[in-house]
């Protein structure tokens, strides 16, 4: 599926900037160069590397109220920047080729002024102008972030259900556990962001990006397409990406199969095998790829349809087992829309797979989110607060 990619806010911008990169690394094309980025600090760009300098836009910096820190965390003043120089922001869009995509990702960070406020009315313009699918990657806070940012990310939430087509969210508070700290990050505070960017452009590059890849010489036996993806996601709200992979070892003293999670880190490293993927463990891969962490952690049997792709060299792959993971799934989710599809790899070292769950409705984080943002409602003083149609 081809997916223009507009990033706001600073995650929104560094995230995108990351699945470039991820593109050069794995040979799948899923943007075709259709790319923008927008913030409203000074600075907004400076770590950004793979996305032209003519797709970054600033606004907003006329505003007396935007200082260099861009709009300080406000999602009311990210709303009004963003209306007020609404015209700027659809120019921007020119640089989209909307005939060559099917469809738009905008990603941002719930939690902040800019991806939470501005991200919101971004969706709307693109709504207006766009009519091809324009869905939403949200990330969460964590926990222990101000409670202005739990408001804040609720109120977007809302927001962004409201207008997008479907919201694909990544809850960093569930994975910022499972990453290690580099020795390089300039702060303390950024030093996890980079293998978190890295964890949610994985899992959404594979499962969006499944038929675009320039290695693919081999045809699927059954290609997933941009029909799939849309069927999939056209019930709405908010959905959640599972990701499992198999390494293989091509050794000329044998196959062997060491099974892991991606990202690569080496704490999530299982028991090898011996041999070619029978059709247990091509089962056991799906099983694994929404038991253990999703990208926004829920329950599975709440969805209501079902995205699964397998990624690899066709020879790894056991048809037997695939058919009777696509089965599991449908038990284990309780919906008979599942739809299943392969990208053949055949110069891959691994064997993926990876699972899209779409319109979760059982998301404790969510609702814990929810409750702590209707607290720190109460605890805002009315006048501080003002009329905003941010505020449900």
């Amino acid at each position: 599926m081809k997916l223009a990619l507009i990033g706001v806010g600073h995650a929104g911008s560094r995230i995108v900037d990351r699945a470039l990169e991820r593109e050069l690394e794995t040979g799948r094309d899923l943007c075709n160069g259709n790319v923008l980025v927008f913030d409203t600090a000074a600075d907004a760009f400076g770590d950004i590397t793979h996305v032209p300098s003519e797709c970054q836009v600033r606004f907003g910096d006329i505003h007396p109220d935007v200082d260099a820190d861009g709009v300080g965390g406000d999602p009311d003043l990210g709303v009004t920047v963003a209306r007020e120089d609404v015209q700027e922001l659809r120019r921007a869009f020119d640089a989209v080729d909307f005939n060559t995509i099917d469809g738009l990702l905008l990603v941002a960070g719930l939690g902040g002024g800019t991806g939470g406020g501005a991200g919101a009315v971004l969706l709307e313009e693109l709504q207006e102008i766009c009519d091809k699918p324009i869905y939403a990657l949200g990330v969460l806070p964590e926990a222990d972030e101000p409670e202005r940012c739990a408001l804040t990310a609720s109120r977007a939430l809302q927001s962004f259900v409201g207008i997008a087509d479907n919201v694909i969210c990544f809850d960093n508070d569930a994975w910022r556990s499972t990453v290690s700290y580099t020795d390089t990050a300039e702060s303390e505070s950024d030093r996890p962001y980079d293998e978190l960017d890295r964890t949610v452009v994985s899992h959404v590059l594979t499962a969006f990006g499944a038929s675009e890849s320039a290695a693919m010489t081999t045809a699927a036996e059954n290609r997933i397409d941009a029909s799939d993806i849309t069927r999939t996601l056209e019930t709405g709200g908010v959905s959640s990406i599972g990701r499992a992979t198999l390494e293989l070892d091509r050794s000329d003293d044998g196959l062997s199969w060491l099974p892991s999670w991606l990202p690569l880190p080496s704490w999530l490293e299982g028991d090898a095998i011996d041999g070619p993927a029978d059709a247990a463990e091509v089962k056991r891969l799906v099983r694994r790829a929404i038991d253990s962490q999703l990208t926004l952690p829920c329950a599975v049997d709440s969805t209501y349809r079902v995205l699964v792709v397998l990624s690899g060299p066709p020879t790894a792959v056991s048809r037997k087992g695939f058919e009777s993971a696509r089965y599991w799934l449908e038990q284990e989710t309780g919906t008979v829309e599942v739809l299943a599809g392969d990208e053949p790899r055949p110069d891959s070292a691994t064997l993926t797979a990876t699972v899209l769950l779409s319109t979760v409705t059982d998301v404790p984080r969510i609702d814990a989110l929810q409750e702590r943002g209707r607290t720190a409602m109460e605890a805002v003083d009315e006048s501080e607060a003002g009329e905003t149609e941010f505020v449900w």
